[in-house]
């Protein structure tokens, strides 16, 4: 009774921690503008189910996709078992379910069990390409200090909280092996589940446990009460880790925009005024008296609250794989641009917004995510190839965030590189990026 009324506790206080920080989070993300989808519902359920359900964009790195296909597969599947954990915990049974699914359970705990050892299998191999082989993209200066550092607790951390539930399944192998009689004599008798089944990949370890009921018995506890608290503690350090994205790539795939690459979107406010430059019997002045003002708009995105909320997501769904930044073409040439960098600078600049928000009651702090965060040097090397958001396997689009940020930068500052002021002189009075006039450019077509 007391352990239960302890597990509550403990259960409820996580919980209650996790949504507090997943609130903070949505809150955040909600700071941004509005963002619509022109997608129709049943193709934004088709994307998430064929992306973040099905891992179709993991594909490309066949062992890097195989590795996190076990431990995807893993961490969802096992969690079935968390759920048992948890009732027993609650209500003070001994494995639940196995009254209910009889030689089934056996079945299914053996398969949970093959899971945890391939997940094992996973993680080692995920930390030799990190930490032996060096993998470049996981070694760019961005990922100097917490991020790598972070990259390595969830590989530590999810070796070890396998480890404890394989040990739990040992201790508790060798209980249901023992006699009754046994059991009733060292008071265990809820170990006796009353039937007959092998775990066959705990049996292995159960071997150096001993055969002392009162021994196994402490093993078995400490490794359940390890495994669980383990579990709660790793779900509050997810809002803190870029592990986040387990729980935001399935929103962010849904709302992904999936028009064309390169299509971009045009700024209605300029188009309006467009509209009516070529409209000669527009009258801007029809309805001025009967419409409201207008909410001053900034052209483009000079901090986190410019852009949209989708865009933001994307910034916390970020699983910092580098991906993107390995084949972006300016990286390769040495240039200032990650793409990666960008969606972390992002984020770490909205926690920033987010924290003042809490503290002061504004957002104002004197900072920008232009300059303060990202230079306009990065900005202007990408050359919006795409490639970054092509390779994503999760659908950010860090080009739409460079390309906000660049607008501001030329149509709020008049701040663009000197080479392509060149270019808006030219196409302004030539009505073409070369530098000669419109009647002598097809001077070529009359020899």
């Amino acid at each position: 009774m007391i352990s239960s009324i302890i597990f509550i506790l403990i259960l409820a206080a996580a919980v209650g921690l996790f949504y507090r920080s997943a609130r903070t989070i949505r809150r955040n993300i909600f700071l941004g503008r509005e963002y619509d989808s022109e997608t129709s519902t049943s193709e934004k359920w088709k994307t998430m189910l064929r992306v973040a359900f099905g891992q179709s964009k993991m594909g490309k790195k066949p062992v890097a996709a195989l590795m996190h296909l076990f431990v995807y597969v893993g961490f969802i599947l096992i969690n079935i078992e968390v759920l048992e954990i948890i009732i027993d915990g609650i209500f003070g049974t001994h494995r639940f379910f196995s009254s209910l699914l009889g030689q089934v359970y056996f079945v299914a705990i053996n398969f949970f069990e093959i899971l945890a050892v391939l997940v094992i299998v996973g993680v080692v191999i995920f930390w030799i390409r990190r930490v032996a082989l060096r993998v470049p993209r996981f070694w760019k200066p961005e990922m100097k200090g917490w991020p790598t550092m972070d990259a390595l607790n969830i590989l530590y951390i999810e070796v070890i909280l396998m480890g404890a539930l394989l040990v739990m399944n040992a201790a508790d192998q060798s209980l249901m092996n023992m006699n009754s009689e046994d059991l009733v004599a060292a008071g265990l008798s809820k170990y006796d589940i009353g039937m007959n089944g092998t775990f066959y990949v705990s049996a292995l370890i159960s071997k150096f446990l001993g055969s002392d009921p009162q021994l196994l018995f402490y093993i078995e506890r400490t490794a359940w009460w390890f495994h669980i608290i383990g579990i709660l503690a790793f779900l509050n350090y997810l809002p803190f880790s870029k592990h986040f994205h387990i729980i935001l790539a399935f929103p962010n795939t849904y709302y992904a925009d999936l028009k064309p690459f390169g299509e971009w979107d045009n700024m209605a406010s300029v188009k309006k005024e467009v509209d009516l430059m070529m409209d000669p019997d527009a009258d801007p002045y029809a309805s001025g008296a009967e419409e409201e003002e207008e909410e001053t708009q900034t052209f483009g995105a000079k901090d986190v609250t410019d852009l949209n909320w989708k865009q933001l997501m994307d910034a916390y769904t970020c699983t910092e794989c580098g991906r993107c930044t390995a084949v972006c073409p300016a990286n390769q040439t040495g240039k200032l641009l990650s793409p990666r960098k960008v969606m972390m600078d992002t984020r770490d600049r909205l926690d920033e917004v987010g924290k003042n928000l809490d503290r002061t009651g504004t957002i104002e702090d004197g900072k920008a995510l232009i300059r303060d965060y990202i230079r306009p040097e990065e900005l202007w090397a990408c050359t919006t190839c795409n490639a970054c958001v092509e390779e994503c396997p999760v659908m950010i689009n860090p080009v739409s965030i460079i390309t906000d940020l660049r607008r501001y930068l030329v149509m709020e500052e008049s701040a663009p590189p000197q080479e392509l002021n060149s270019v808006f002189t030219n196409i302004e009075n030539n009505g073409a990026p070369w530098q000669f006039a419109q009647a002598d450019r097809l001077n070529w077509s009359k020899e």
